[in-house]
Parts: structure tokens; C-alpha cells; sequence
């Protein structure tokens, strides 16, 4: 072994002793909230394939989608089928398309009535509340209610929160946040949303 090798071997024993002593000290088990923001694409999608992974395990999971309109995205055809989830498409579509922002509060605070039945039902696992940073930003729910309830809800269900510009205390408030940048898109180029990709 040539003296390179032994420095990167040296330096990934003294890797995986701390690794190892971080995960023999995360002992208090309890469900998560996961905040995905930020302006580039893959919020939703990212909390789909958690949605995925957490099937996989046998659990039980809802997702309330608070803007999304259209009952014929790939996402939903897939888990809809599924025994362990119940899917609720509540939005009303784009802002810019309803143009109608009363009907668009009503819509967000029907979705909000949804989910709290939900953050109220330790039989759920994971609930996904996709697109809910748009109702904040538009003024349609009160952000410290929603807090309140993401604290108060059973111990071991996590939550997943999507959509752009997170308000700061929903950053603060939750306990894992990425936050996915735009780079490039190629709608920009011109090519409208594709099936399979997008939607």
C-alpha cells in the first residue's frame, strides 16, 4: 500500500469513528418534519419518492395537495391504487389561472381542514402536505395554527411540506430543510411540461 493510500485509509478510520459515535448517539426515535423549498424543481417529487420508501416499510400515509388541481398527474395514478394511501387533490390550480383569490383561500383552508384530520390520526405514518408554503405567502392560512398543529400531532408520524418560499418560522419550526435551487429548467428552452417528468 502506497503511502496515498495509507492517508486516505487513516483518515477514513478517523471518519467513521465519529460517524459511528453520532449514530450511537441518536437514540430519540420520533417523527420528523421535512420542509422541501426553494425555487428549482423536485420539491414534490422528492416527497413522492419518501411516499415510496415509506410503502415499502408497510406504512400508512395521506397526502393533501393545497394548489395542484388536475387528477391526472403520474404521482396520483401510481399511489392512488395503493391500500395504505389516501390522496386528496384539494387546489384549485394555478393563481395566475384562477385569478380569484377568495376561491383560492377557501380551497387552501378545505385542504387545512383535511390535513388536520390527518395530524390527528396516529394511524398515519406520513402525511405529505404538498404545496402548503403557497397558502402563507398568499395570506389563506395562519402560519402559527399550522405550526401549532405539526407540534402537537402524534409522536411518531412525519410530515413532509412542500413549495417555494418557506416563511422563516416554518424553516425554524421544522426539524430537516432542503432547500432545491434553480440552476436551469427546459421550460425556459421552450419545452412545454412533459408526462412522466412534470406531471
Amino acid at each position: 500500500m502506497d503511502e496515498a493510500d495509507q492517508r486516505h485509509r487513516q483518515r477514513m478510520a478517523r471518519k467513521k469513528q465519529v460517524i459511528d459515535a453520532r449514530i450511537a448517539a441518536a437514540q430519540g426515535a420520533r417523527g420528523v418534519v421535512v420542509l422541501h423549498t426553494g425555487n428549482g424543481k423536485g420539491k414534490s417529487s422528492a416527497a413522492f419518492g419518501v411516499l415510496a420508501r415509506a410503502l415499502g416499510h408497510g406504512q400508512r400515509a395521506a397526502v393533501v395537495q393545497f394548489v395542484k388541481a388536475r387528477s391526472d398527474t403520474g404521482e396520483e395514478e401510481f399511489f392512488r391504487v395503493h391500500p395504505q394511501v389516501r390522496w386528496h387533490v384539494m387546489g384549485e390550480g394555478f393563481t395566475w389561472e384562477t385569478q380569484d383569490k377568495a376561491r383560492d383561500a377557501v380551497a387552501a383552508q378545505a385542504a387545512w381542514a383535511q390535513a388536520r384530520v390527518y395530524l390527528a390520526d396516529p394511524v398515519i405514518d406520513l402525511l405529505i402536505l404538498d404545496e402548503i408554503t403557497y397558502a402563507f405567502k398568499y395570506g389563506w392560512l395562519d402560519l402559527d395554527a399550522v405550526i401549532a398543529a405539526l407540534k402537537d400531532r402524534p409522536p411518531m408520524q412525519h410530515v413532509i411540506l412542500t413549495g417555494r418560499a418557506a416563511p422563516p418560522a416554518l424553516v425554524a419550526a421544522a426539524d430537516t430543510v432542503s432547500e432545491i435551487a434553480a440552476v436551469k429548467h427546459a421550460f425556459q428552452a421552450g419545452v412545454p411540461a412533459m408526462p412522466g417528468l412534470e406531471f
